[in-house]
């Protein structure tokens, strides 16, 4: 009677294709097959393990999501914000933290030397960026430009690119962007788009100043541009307090302002203002280099005097003290 059993719905035996097999040959292809053969009864069984495991796992993502003190430890190189293996993250530094402890003296003092190269390599790109309509135009004469222009080799243009150029590179400096501080993109960014935004002020200012003059009217008088300087970032110039008030005590000696002089006397009077503040913002960056020089010469002093109380001096150290007489100067 089994064709009973298939309208009425029989055991779970007849949907097994091996029933009517040998015992042992049955267990064999069980072992060897790799096609499993699974009675309808198993996935009902695997369901309850399936869903205490859903269980759990929501369970353990409700608990970590719920402790504040495990979200804000994570770094942001984790993926899971929410709290998700924060004990996996518990002993994680930094790849840079972890170089910076690998890296020799002269190492770290080259960093310090190339950072302050880079920032005025910056200046130089951040500028060509702000300048690129006067380049154009230069490169679009070279090319295209009348034969009155080509004879005189695009002079007006190149002019124009080269004015662009040096005064970008001022405002840039004067707005602080040679500081070695650290800082975010964006607020390099902020303080070159300022830049570009007072060197157009001052193109403007001068246009209507010659358009007075044309008409013989009154010469408009306006505020120097770079008394309305105010730069993105005033925390990041209150962090450097010490230093520029040192840069400004050095700037105030008799030879700094003598050369000061010297360079102002050859710009224009509207120039002047804007180159000022370029080289005052020149050495407080040095002396921002100088002072991070001196930490780690302070710190490498600090370190052999250490070895040396506990008489672990190394051959490095050695010579240093007889060229530094102990100075901890290398």
């Amino acid at each position: 009677m089994g064709w009973l059993g298939s309208i009425f719905g029989g055991s779970a035996d007849q949907d097994d294709p091996l029933r009517k097999l040998d015992p042992k040959l049955r267990e064999f292809l069980e072992k060897e097959s790799p096609v499993k053969f699974q009675s309808s009864s198993k996935p009902a069984q695997d369901q309850q393990p399936a869903e205490q495991t859903r269980n759990v796992a929501t369970a353990a993502t409700t608990s970590a999501g719920a402790n504040p003190a495990e979200k804000s430890a994570l770094p942001s190189e984790s993926l899971y914000q929410d709290g998700r293996y924060a004990h996996l993250w518990k002993t994680y530094r930094p790849l840079a933290e972890v170089e910076a402890e690998a890296k020799s003296d002269h190492e770290k003092l080259m960093d310090v030397l190339d950072g302050y190269k880079e920032r005025r390599a910056m200046i130089g790109r951040a500028a060509l960026e702000n300048c690129a309509l006067e380049q154009e135009d230069w490169n679009n004469c070279m090319r295209r430009g009348d034969w009155t222009a080509r004879m005189t080799m695009c002079r007006e243009q190149v002019r124009k690119f080269e004015r662009c150029y040096t005064m970008q590179s001022r405002l840039l400096k004067a707005l602080g962007y040679l500081s070695t501080q650290e800082r975010s993109p964006e607020l390099d960014e902020q303080i070159q788009l300022h830049a570009d935004t007072l060197y157009h002020r001052m193109l403007e200012q001068e246009a209507a100043i010659e358009k007075a003059k044309a008409e013989g009217k009154p010469v408009p008088t306006f505020k120097p541009l770079i008394s309305t300087v105010q730069p993105p970032a005033p925390a990041a110039a209150a962090a450097t307090t010490t230093t520029t008030t040192n840069t400004e005590n050095e700037a105030d000696t008799v030879d700094v302002q003598t050369r000061f002089k010297a360079r102002l006397d050859k710009l224009p009077e509207e120039e002047r203002a804007a180159e000022e503040e370029a080289m005052r913002a020149e050495l407080r960056a040095k002396a921002e280099v100088a002072s991070k020089v001196k930490t780690l010469w302070d710190e490498q002093a600090e370190g052999r005097r250490q070895r040396r109380e506990e008489g672990t001096q190394t051959v490095g150290d050695r010579i240093s003290s007889l060229f530094w007489g102990g100075s901890g100067k290398s």
